[in-house]
């Protein structure tokens, strides 16, 4: 495994779900009127303008209403984890504006599911889209861009999806979290 600092996270592999047969991202974030900028919520609007939004997570009712976004354009929806999923992957792309937490599951998950990803340049994102998975950058109209690139071309988006699942799997699969545990745990044996 490395030192502590190299060690990742192992993810449970939801399979390749993604659709993308809805013309609108996806963005999961909790609670993120509480949080605003942490979580990027002052981008929200700048998103929606690409593409409309569908935002995943408890405490987003009301969200484009206190944003200024017309409800058509910023959808919120509060679900299960078992259905969050299946509804993410029929969203073209994944939006991930987060500022100021550690690596997203949420991201990584997006990646899992074979979604093209669009995400700030903060955190490990920069080591965790490889280029080809992804449009990662500070430049909020490269990401408004990607977002709109990806929307209006599905096959670009299923391309650029396959690249983000493979690279979640190399490098944040379960099978590889294991098996990085068991080599160190017969270290620790000997």
């Amino acid at each position: 495994m490395g030192r502590r600092s190299d060690a990742q996270h192992g993810i449970v592999d939801p399979g390749p779900l993604w659709t993308g047969d809805l013309e609108r991202a996806a963005v999961a974030v909790n609670e993120p009127l509480r949080r605003g900028r942490t979580t990027g919520t002052d981008l929200l609007p700048a998103f929606a303008e690409a593409a409309p939004l569908d935002v995943f997570g408890m405490g987003t009712d009301g969200l484009a209403a206190r944003l200024g976004i017309p409800a058509g354009r910023c959808r919120s929806h509060e679900l299960t984890q078992a259905e969050l999923h299946t509804r993410m992957a029929r969203r073209r792309v994944y939006v991930h504006p987060v500022r100021w937490t550690s690596l997203g599951l949420s991201l990584l998950e997006a990646m899992h599911l074979g979604m093209p990803v669009v995400a700030l340049a903060t955190t490990e994102v920069t080591e965790a889209v490889p280029p080809g998975a992804g449009v990662v950058s500070n430049k909020i109209d490269e990401l408004t861009d990607a977002v709109s690139d990806f929307v209006a071309d599905p096959l670009h988006a299923r391309r650029t999806g396959e690249e983000a699942r493979a690279a979640a799997l190399a490098r944040y699969g379960l099978n590889r979290f294991l098996d990085d545990w068991e080599r160190l745990l017969k270290e620790v044996a000997r």
